[in-house]
């Protein structure tokens, strides 16, 4: 099983963080311009049991993952993914004195040999500097909502 795990610390409160991981809108801000997410179904959730289809833009491929959240709280979101990656992808915001620290751990599996070769070969070390990258992005934009 493969593990990424970053944090950050955000000056902008958890409420303000949570709003840029659950708001569709603000999501596109500061997620990698080739992902999209759409719902699944007519409308955007991230309540407990909902679905929404993360989408790679690659151009002709396009895979998509089915996600679904499998647990929710206040500040505390948790992703369930299957598809080409079987996993969990967990935010959660930790309250602090000035600001928020915000947790982002994406375990996987990669069911397929191929699959898993050519990540493991190519894309690994790339997909773990953008999603520190995404926490970046998502910093300055909680930052600029506050």
């Amino acid at each position: 099983m493969g593990v990424f795990e970053q944090s950050v610390f955000i000056r902008a409160s958890a409420t303000t963080v949570e709003r840029c991981i659950c708001d569709r809108t603000i999501m596109h801000q500061w997620l990698n311009p080739a992902l999209r997410c759409e719902p699944v179904g007519e409308t955007w959730s991230t309540d407990l049991n909902s679905q929404t289809r993360f989408i790679i833009q690659i151009p002709l491929l396009q895979p998509s993952l089915i996600s679904t959240v499998v647990e929710r709280g206040p500040g505390i979101i948790v992703w369930a993914f299957s598809g080409f990656f079987i996993g969990k992808d967990r935010w959660e915001c930790a309250p602090e004195d000035s600001g928020t620290r915000l947790f982002n751990r994406f375990e996987f599996e990669i069911p397929n040999p191929l699959v898993s070769f050519g990540f493991n070969k190519f894309a690994a070390h790339w997909t773990k500097q953008d999603m520190e990258s995404q926490l970046q992005r998502l910093k300055q934009v909680a930052e600029r909502l506050s």
